[in-house]
């Protein structure tokens, strides 16, 4: 990449990175629904006792997300009890984080409204897919608060019927920074973060910290369905082998446990999401360990990575029918590549044959069952990189690869964006159709 062409893009791919690679305690989801609980209870300006009801609305797809996964801090599963924890104990300035310094009373408190039937959430049909609306009453005040598009991204405060704070539309709002990527090719981007200069991405560094003691409180409590403590314990009996390979499967998922079974550490999340974000750092820290690089060539990786996977996740709707562990795998994909050839041809393979192996994984909400899919995910890019070593890999022959990696990512992206509409509707009608156990 001529330097020219480097300045012209370096600013827009730098702000883009440390947009969508930050921490995130809990599944983004039920957070972004806590963070908008929290907000709503600031403009009520009440004590905590005296919140008296919520009422909460949510998009078909966020309601996916939160039904059943765990929510940090609480020991419960659900949108209700993060509404009810975001509004009694959530610090409204803490975005992602929302729910970090919340403490055993609140809890306590949160869980008494939940049993005396006071938190009540319902499906909002909304053209957007990433919706989520908080009511809180108390005496006779009443605060709305709306987010949508972005987890964070309040749009609208009202209190008593009148308009407190509402988003304007503006010029800017049509900018969308992801436009990038129209002009910006899956070679640039390994070109961009072999070359850019290196302390403009020590930022990234801290997404190997945060992901990886998750991954520690994983392998040391059993979190969710545990996969990573149970694999461990499998190659100490001798089932499985112990490599490379195994130590991928193991660190990654173990982090993703710990994050799905409600453990109180943050994940440094990518494209709104800390499986994404997991599965973007962990193989690529494994296998920097591994080989012992140095602190440029991890930094790299890790940058390469996670830019890798927001370029293909902004060729999708930010909420989808696929399994988006899937496609931040393929920026560790392209991350182990980088460590092991430093060769882009190594990459395009690598995420060729992922896209030829994985592509029918489907999103079935946030949920435990979610590091099964991290542990599949990363194997198989673990897979197609070895592969590529040894000049393999799904060509354009087969399928929907095609022989050239862009045009292969937009295949993949463009089954999501419009076919896999109708599979997301099927999901969601089965999960909320299914009897309370």
């Amino acid at each position: 990449m001529n330097q020219e062409r480097l300045n012209e893009i370096e600013k827009t791919l730098l702000h883009l990175v440390e947009r969508d690679v930050v921490p995130a305690l809990g599944c983004t989801e039920p957070i972004s629904l806590a963070l908008a609980a929290a907000t709503a209870a600031k403009y009520l300006g009440k004590t905590p006792e005296r919140i008296e009801a919520i009422e909460a609305k949510v998009s078909p797809n966020l309601m996916k997300n939160g039904l059943g996964v765990a929510v940090p801090g609480t020991g419960m599963v659900g949108l209700p009890i993060a509404a009810a924890i975001g509004a009694l104990g959530g610090n409204p300035e803490g975005e992602l984080e929302v729910l970090k310094h919340i403490t055993p009373e609140q809890v306590s408190q949160a869980k008494a409204m939940l049993d005396n039937k006071l938190v009540n959430v319902d499906i909002h049909q909304t053209d957007h897919i990433l919706y989520s609306e908080a009511v809180l009453f108390a005496d006779n005040d009443r605060v709305k608060v709306a987010i949508q598009d972005q987890h964070t991204n309040i749009i609208l405060i009202e209190k008593n019927g009148e308009v407190v704070f509402e988003k304007e539309h503006d010029e800017c709002a049509d900018c969308d920074p992801y436009d990038i990527f129209k002009q910006v090719s899956a070679r640039e981007i390994f070109e961009f973060s072999c070359e850019v200069e290196l302390d403009k991405i020590r930022f990234i560094g801290q997404a190997a910290a945060l992901n990886r003691a998750l991954s520690d409180e994983g392998l040391r409590e059993n979190y969710g369905l545990h996969i990573g403590r149970t694999l461990r314990k499998q190659v100490g009996s001798g089932l499985m082998s112990d490599d490379l390979l195994s130590k991928i499967m193991i660190e990654t998922t173990a982090a993703s446990d710990a994050r799905m079974g409600g453990a109180t550490l943050p994940a440094m999340s990518n494209s709104g999401s800390g499986n994404q974000g997991i599965a973007a750092t962990m193989p690529v820290v494994v296998v920097a360990d591994y080989l012992n690089v140095s602190e440029e060539k991890r930094l790299r990786a890790l940058f390469l990575s996670h830019l890798m996977a927001i370029y293909i996740h902004s060729k999708l709707p930010k909420l989808s029918a696929l399994c988006a562990v899937t496609t931040a795998s393929m920026g560790s994909c392209a991350g182990i590549a980088y460590l092991l050839t430093g060769k882009f041809e190594t990459v395009s393979m690598g995420i060729c044959s992922m896209i030829g192996d994985i592509s029918g994984i489907i999103c079935d909400g946030a949920s435990n069952s979610c590091a099964m899919k991290v542990s599949t995910s990363v194997a198989s890019g673990y897979k197609s990189v070895l592969m590529a070593m040894d000049e393999t890999h799904v060509t354009g022959n087969e399928g929907i690869v095609e022989h050239d990696l862009d045009r292969t990512i937009d295949n993949l992206c463009s089954i999501a964006s419009k076919s896999m509409h109708h599979i997301d509707r099927q999901v969601i009608e089965i999960m909320v159709s299914k009897p309370c156990p």
